[in-house]
């Protein structure tokens, strides 16, 4: 990760000691959700360094329903809020109806919080719109003496957001993920080196790929981690990543290209609309 800036952790760390017990006093009281948007927004400004006047709308309409909180970098809207009462425990619903809210805007990013937790979700535009939970932050079991701790926040920040932080992040979660991984191990590459090894320690037995590739489905692999849209997902990355692999290497050989270097096989970031600072 990005280091972060002294001025920043300063702030972290400071806010931490000054929002962890205001959070513990609203949820014992079990204020109302008009309460912890205010809380949320103070949050967002103090502890994350968005300015209150000029990044955070408030009730910002989108096709004639709200969201609570929309967050504006570079004057465009790349975070939408979604805000919960202090006591209400976050459920899939409410990850719907903010997804929703961030699909009619065409937003990327969406926070869903009750004050005491965060989650972070990426959006994908495909058929259906589906999100992906990149982060999830319990403020109040935070440490701020916890370096590890510390840069969790600080990839909300908005100091780490035009340095494209939270886009890293979610590119790195992306391409660690179980699915990603059975992907990767059930890929022709992995399974001609696993075929390899094999003959190393079994030399007069035959193996072809499928036989091993059979073993992985049937006996190694859960199934929930080759099956389903996300695996498929995954599969397809994976393969044409290894296309452009292919194609590259074709090109050099040829000589078309000599210059080519093979891409690597994960999954691209996308293209972010703010410009870090210089």
């Amino acid at each position: 990760m990005t280091s972060i800036p002294k001025k920043v952790e300063d702030r972290l760390i400071a806010s931490l000691k000054r929002f962890q017990p205001i959070l513990g006093s609203a949820k014992a009281r079990d204020v109302n959700e008009s309460d912890t948007v205010i809380i949320v927004t103070d949050m967002i400004s103090e502890v994350f360094g968005f300015d209150k006047y000029t990044d955070i709308s408030s009730e910002h309409a989108i096709r004639g329903t709200f969201c609570d909180l929309a967050i504006n970098i570079e004057g465009k809207i790349q975070l939408l809020v979604e805000v919960k009462a202090i006591g209400l425990e976050l459920k899939d619903n409410h990850v719907k109806q903010a997804v929703d809210y961030a699909a009619n805007k065409g937003v990327d990013w969406v926070i869903l919080t009750n004050g005491t937790n965060w989650r972070m979700y990426k959006i994908s535009f495909g058929k259906p719109i589906d999100q992906e939970l990149v982060l999830e932050i319990d403020f109040l079991k935070l440490n701020l003496k916890n370096d590890d701790d510390i840069d969790t926040l600080y990839l909300l920040t908005k100091e780490g957001w035009q340095k494209q932080v939270m886009v890293d992040y979610a590119v790195q979660k992306q391409a660690l993920s179980r699915f990603f991984i059975a992907g990767m191990v059930l890929s022709d590459p992995v399974l001609d080196v696993i075929r390899k090894e094999l003959k190393k320690t079994c030399p007069d037995v035959k193996i072809k790929n499928e036989q091993i590739q059979s073993v992985l489905l049937q006996e190694v692999l859960k199934r929930d981690v080759v099956e389903g849209e996300k695996a498929e997902d995954a599969k397809k990355k994976i393969s044409r990543a290894m296309s452009r692999s292919l194609h590259a290497r074709d090109s050099k050989v040829d000589g078309a290209n000599p210059s080519i270097v093979t891409p690597a096989i994960c999954p691209t970031p996308p293209e972010s609309t703010t410009t870090a600072p210089g």
